[in-house]
């Protein structure tokens, strides 16, 4: 059994962050959102990843994420230089994948379920495809699926203006070798693009066993800021994160709650109340920080009020004098106090920026 994960795309809905980085590659609770598939995929038994990535952010992936020692797995990188599809990422993957019955997940999703008890359905059905399934309260945005009573895939429709049921498409797949002859089989779509639900309506169509199951617990998308902010609130709050200091606290510094500081993390006259994740060697200075936030490696806060938000590395927060709440705050990002006079708000704000003023 193989696997391979999608980190390509654009990331347009979380610009200005992805025009510098891939969308993969930020980090939910301290923690890249491709490495939770990683090892998931790794924990159900699976140490073949192939993952495919796109020149823009390929190299930023291959150098953040390595061979695979970490996780316990062979990693090969695969270019897909251009986005033509999920099926056409299959497509170019099949030198990688062979005649192997392989998981497809797609490198932005965030899955409570445990894999290995879909690949046991899968093997045990001897299935050609098995897709997972997620109620949504909006299912017109997503791929919803229609299914009979036995779970037993219909059909598929993309972003329906009258859904058939309101099961989404999660973006985990997996597939035997059959599904190779049905993307060749198909055509581009309107957009231009090899989509991965017409192949599998092409085994439908011919009367391959295809099932659909439902994941059990939470599925975050995480491609816009709030959907960022709330992957971030439900891992620290369902993760078991066990409290840890391996930073350095001064007397009138104190921690409620389950708080994790990196090595190096210097706290001073600040209080913490968890759940919070702290990188390494960030100085923290009459601040008080609260639940749900997270905060990379070298970031630097004076005099702030900051919960329920994200803060990559190397970001600079000093002397702002409002609670910042639901903020994401991208990489060397500077928010700073502004000079007494003359009183006015000054801004360096690139494309696709978002900024709210109380």
């Amino acid at each position: 059994m193989k696997a391979i994960i999608l980190s390509g795309g654009k990331g347009t809905r979380l610009r200005p962050l992805t025009y510098t980085g891939a969308k993969q590659l930020v980090p939910v609770a301290n923690k890249p959102i491709l490495w939770y598939g990683i090892e998931s995929i790794v924990e159900a038994g699976i140490t073949e990843i192939g993952i495919i990535i796109s020149p823009e952010t390929g190299e930023e992936v291959k150098a953040k994420t390595g061979n695979g020692d970490r996780f316990g797995a062979k990693i090969t990188y695969i270019l897909q230089d251009q986005p033509a599809g999920l099926a056409h990422a299959v497509k170019i993957a099949q030198p990688f994948l062979g005649d192997s019955p392989f998981v497809m997940y797609l490198g932005d999703n965030l899955v409570q379920s445990e894999l290995g008890l879909f690949l046991e359905h899968f093997h045990s059905h001897q299935l050609d495809a098995l897709t997972m399934l997620c109620p949504v309260e909006n299912p017109s945005a997503f791929g919803v699926a229609e299914v009979d009573e036995k779970g037993r895939l219909l059909r598929l429709v993309e972003k329906p203006k009258v859904p058939p049921s309101n099961l989404a498409l999660v973006g985990i797949y997996i597939f035997s070798n059959a599904i190779h002859g049905a993307i060749a089989a198909i055509q581009p779509s309107a957009r231009g693009e090899l989509e991965i639900t017409d192949a599998i309506q092409t085994l439908i169509e011919q009367q391959k066993a295809v099932e659909a199951k439902q994941i059990r617990g939470w599925w975050l998308d995480t491609g816009k800021k709030d959907d960022l902010l709330e992957a971030n609130r439900v891992i620290l709050d369902t993760c078991c994160m066990e409290p840890k200091n391996q930073g350095e606290m001064d007397a009138d510094s104190k921690i409620i709650g389950r708080v994790q500081l990196g090595a190096g993390t210097k706290v001073v006259n600040s209080t913490i109340r968890g759940p919070v994740v702290i990188g390494d060697n960030c100085h923290i200075e009459n601040c008080f920080i609260g639940p749900y936030t997270s905060i990379a490696d070298q970031v630097k806060m004076v005099d702030v009020d900051l919960e329920h938000s994200v803060l990559l590395q190397g970001a600079t927060v000093e002397g702002i004098h409002h609670r910042i709440v639901d903020s994401l705050i991208g990489q060397r990002a500077q928010l700073k106090e502004a000079p007494k006079r003359p009183k006015a708000l000054r801004f360096m704000v690139g494309d696709d920026c978002q900024i709210e003023l109380a």
